[in-house]
């Protein structure tokens, strides 16, 4: 039988080929549970992995389990030809610096870079937090497995290495163990600093604390919903920038907001099965994450983590009181549900480090105007871009049109008072950028 196909039909398929990228679906089927279940054990028994603890015994303590993830990097590397750059980097902090550094105590830092092909000093990052503790957060020397927090956030940077390290990307990708954390994000904010100084352009973390646990203190329980924390607009704005949003709005249009929508767009698009929760808050309430140093530091960082948290196996001892069995042991961690928040890491890992470079500049016009104008600066390896607009009280972006390899664009009958607009480039396989936020006004 021959099957005929009308111009709307086949307009239809090119379009629903061109939303996705068989690559990433491959990217997902790679990710491994029994691999992060093997790592997630090894790290919890260690023992304790307090950022002040033991740092020369090769079973137990820190220094055992940051030697073994710098050597996990290296064995990976050798599986693709020394495609890593491994290494420590680390800051000494002083006793008496903060209340939760009680001798000096250098924090180190696990490194693993896959360099960039055509965009070397452009950097997405993985991290996940080396440390663990108990209730009292200065207590070094009890046993302190940490599985869930956060042995499979630091395994799922290792997950994403093993699997992503079968491929090239345009931009450089680093998988981080960051120590410290638990001390008050100090290996974050060392290694935020140190590139900053080095003048590494990092257009995106993904801040991995806890993504094995399924089962609520509030008795929920579910292996697909997950949260996605992103603080509304940078700390380090300037005083001209707050005064232009109170005019033009832009109020949760952030860079960490955009990363945010980039992986909630990203998740729906390949993994419908998970409902990502994003989370209009830079982390949950009066609480904190190996993100917030990156913030500070001026550049886009998110936390992914598991949406129903159990706080009996958070910062405990290990013990059974009243009937309740306390501690953040490895009975309580999902493996497969480990892998899924994997996943999602991996392929928005990929399409950033896929992705051309976001235009850094975006003018917007129209005032007064029945349309809306939108210009910006061209982007290298961009194949054409794509606007973006949405409902001032939508959270997503729910309207858009590519607009093919040009640099401005007038939407007509679209009036610039009733929605947010941006622009994204678009490059092979039309993977996306991130959408940027208009930075400058058109008159």
């Amino acid at each position: 039988m021959k099957l005929l196909f009308t111009p709307v039909l086949l307009l239809m398929i090119t379009f629903a080929k061109a939303q996705t990228d068989q690559r990433l679906y491959d990217i997902i089927d790679a990710v491994s549970a029994e691999r992060l279940e093997n790592d997630i054990s090894t790290l919890a028994n260690f023992g304790t992995r307090h950022t002040l603890s033991d740092t020369v015994s090769d079973t137990r303590g820190i220094g055992a389990a940051r030697r073994w993830i710098k050597k996990e990097f290296e064995s990976i590397s050798s599986n693709c030809n020394g495609c890593l750059e491994v290494s420590f980097q680390k800051n000494l902090i002083k006793k008496g610096e903060n209340q939760r550094i009680v001798h000096d105590t250098w924090v180190v830092n696990v490194v693993a870079i896959q360099r960039g092909t055509t965009f070397p000093n452009r950097y997405i990052i993985i991290s996940g937090d080396i440390d663990s503790r108990v209730s009292d957060p200065n207590n070094f020397s009890s046993d302190s497995p940490g599985a869930n927090d956060n042995a499979s956030g630091m395994a799922g940077a290792l997950e994403a290495a093993r699997v992503l390290t079968n491929y090239q990307f345009h931009s450089s990708i680093i998988y981080l163990g960051l120590s410290g954390e638990e001390q008050g994000l100090l290996g974050g904010q060392g290694f935020a600093k140190h590139a900053k100084e080095q003048g590494w352009n990092i257009i995106g973390v993904f801040n991995n604390d806890m993504i094995g646990n399924i089962k609520g203190v509030d008795g929920i329980i579910s292996n697909t919903d997950f949260r996605i924390f992103s603080e509304p607009v940078p700390p380090t704005e300037t005083e001209e920038e707050r005064r232009r949003r109170r005019f033009y709005g832009g109020e949760v249009d952030g860079i960490s907001r955009q990363l945010a929508r980039y992986v909630h767009k990203n998740v729906q698009t390949y993994m419908p099965e998970m409902n990502p929760m994003m989370i209009y808050r830079l982390d949950r309430f009066g609480r904190g994450g190996h993100h917030r140093p990156f913030n500070d530091e001026g550049y886009a960082g998110i936390r992914i983590m598991e949406a129903h948290e159990n706080y009996t196996q958070q910062h405990q001892d290990i013990r059974v009181e009243n009937g309740i069995a306390y501690g953040d042991v490895l009975e309580h961690v999902n493996f497969n549900y480990a892998r899924k928040l994997t996943a999602v890491n991996a392929i928005n890992l990929a399409s950033l480090a896929w992705a051309p470079p976001a235009p850094q500049e975006v003018g917007i016009g129209g005032i007064v105007a029945p349309s809306a104008i939108l210009q910006w600066s061209p982007v290298k390896n961009a194949k054409g871009y794509k606007i973006y607009w949405r409902d001032t009280t939508s959270p997503t972006w729910d309207h858009s049109r590519y607009v093919g390899d040009v640099t401005n664009y007038t939407l007509e009958g679209v009036v610039i008072d009733n929605y947010y607009f941006g622009v994204s480039a678009v490059g092979e396989n039309d993977l996306e950028s991130v959408v940027v936020f208009p930075n400058k006004i058109i008159r």
